[in-house]
């Protein structure tokens, strides 16, 4: 499927950099950059200056070539004093376009050597940044608030473009012709079958999001399932649709904690909700797994991993997604979620498996969905920076995955011995 054309679709934005900071910055970012261009490696990239002038890095014959526009030498302020964080935010504000967003991330993620992505002037900038990151830390109430900054924008939002299950994570492709409804029934019948369910089994659900997940499994297994969300609108949501379908004698939705869970389950799954528990809560989070797996049971956690080579600078910035679309989020890495749980439970590692690419396939066909979408969520009050912001987010990750930047894990834990 090939990527929306979004110079047409999104319109320019008014820059917001003052004048006097593009007047003596924006001329050292610009030399960093044609100087990026002359060693840049894989692929090709043409850019148009804001002056007229065109630029190109890579081979003459170099695939892929993507093609970039900077409309506004506030472009290059906010890239020179903050990295990364300071593209996002430039795209978000009109500065610059693509004829494939996504396809450019992953051009840029491929050539890092080239790039000065960050600088200890950036890191120095970002400190703000760090702080608000670290206020947002995952407590019962700041998981609350978290969780709802995102989740509770708008069902009405998310179903612009999720499939009709309403899942909002990763589907499995098993043929590059499945649809994003195939993937994430796909998905859903994997788990199911991974984790064994049977009318015998009670599931916990650790963030069961608009419920897609656990009522398949009722539907399919006959199994009882109690999914636990701190998401007002997704509770709201998938208990009527429980309702709706008469499962609501086996499945139950609860606005609970992970940390205020009670009783014993035969099976538990959670599915790509680690990544909003936060890493100095890690330990308490497989605590509690341990803790209501009952004897001979097995736990499958879904989760986006950041990969171990790039953790530890990973875990010390606030990045892009952690300041506009995922407040207190942190991605963690299989050494970090194994080194926990040998050091603070019983659990074992009995199965993984890597599908990052399944994630770009999922991020591409909702990106695709959203833009036909566009006028419904200009109607639900969603102005253009916004937009832009939401076709930064699923544009990069797509990027990130496709370029194996991030991993997308199922694992299966156990009791060994047991």
């Amino acid at each position: 499927m090939s990527e929306v054309d979004l110079s047409i679709r999104l319109p320019a934005l008014p820059a917001t950099t003052l004048p006097l900071l593009d007047r003596l910055i924006g001329p050292v970012a610009r030399r960093q950059m044609v100087e990026a261009l002359r060693h840049w490696q894989v692929g090709r990239l043409t850019v148009h200056m804001p002056d007229g002038e065109v630029l190109h890095g890579g081979a003459a014959e170099a695939t892929p070539h993507v093609t970039l526009w900077i409309d506004s030498d506030a472009f290059f302020t906010k890239f020179a004093l903050r990295g990364d964080m300071g593209a996002g935010e430039a795209y978000m504000d009109g500065d610059w376009r693509t004829d494939a967003l996504a396809g450019f991330v992953g051009l840029v993620l491929r050539n890092q050597s080239a790039l000065p992505l960050e600088s200890t002037l950036t890191q120095w900038l970002n400190a703000g940044n760090n702080w608000l990151h670290r206020r947002r830390a995952n407590t019962r109430d700041g998981s609350r608030r978290n969780i709802g900054a995102h989740y509770d924008l708008s069902n009405d939002l998310f179903r612009t473009f999720l499939d009709p299950s309403m899942a909002y994570s990763s589907g499995v492709y098993l043929s590059d012709t499945d649809t994003l409804e195939q993937a994430q029934q796909q998905k859903f019948e994997r788990w199911c079958q991974t984790l064994a369910l049977s009318p015998a089994d009670h599931v916990l659900e650790i963030g069961s999001g608009w419920g897609g997940l656990a009522l398949h499994a009722a539907r399919t297994r006959g199994c009882r399932v109690t999914g636990i969300t701190v998401s007002r609108e997704q509770l709201a949501l998938s208990t009527a649709r429980a309702q709706a379908e008469g499962l609501d004698h086996l499945v139950e939705f609860r606005f609970c904690d992970y940390r205020d869970v009670q009783g014993s389950f035969s099976k538990v799954v959670s599915i790509e909700m680690i990544e909003a528990v936060g890493e100095e809560f890690w330990p308490g989070y497989f605590r509690k797994i341990d803790e209501v797996l009952a004897p001979g049971g097995r736990a499958g956690i879904q989760a986006i991993t950041m990969v171990d080579a790039r953790f530890a600078a990973y875990r010390r910035q606030c990045d892009w997604i952690q300041k506009y679309i995922f407040p207190g989020g942190m991605l963690p890495s299989i050494g970090a979620m194994v080194d926990v749980t040998a050091r603070e439970t019983r659990l074992g590692l009995m199965g993984l498996d890597d599908r990052p690419i399944d994630y770009a396939n999922t991020l591409r066909d909702w990106r695709q969905r959203f833009f036909t979408r566009l006028d419904d969520v200009r109607a639900l009050g969603f102005d253009e920076r916004f937009i832009r912001m939401w076709d930064y987010y699923l544009a990069s990750c797509e990027g990130a995955f496709r370029t194996r930047n991030l991993g997308l894990l199922h694992l299966v834990f156990g009791r060994v011995g047991e």
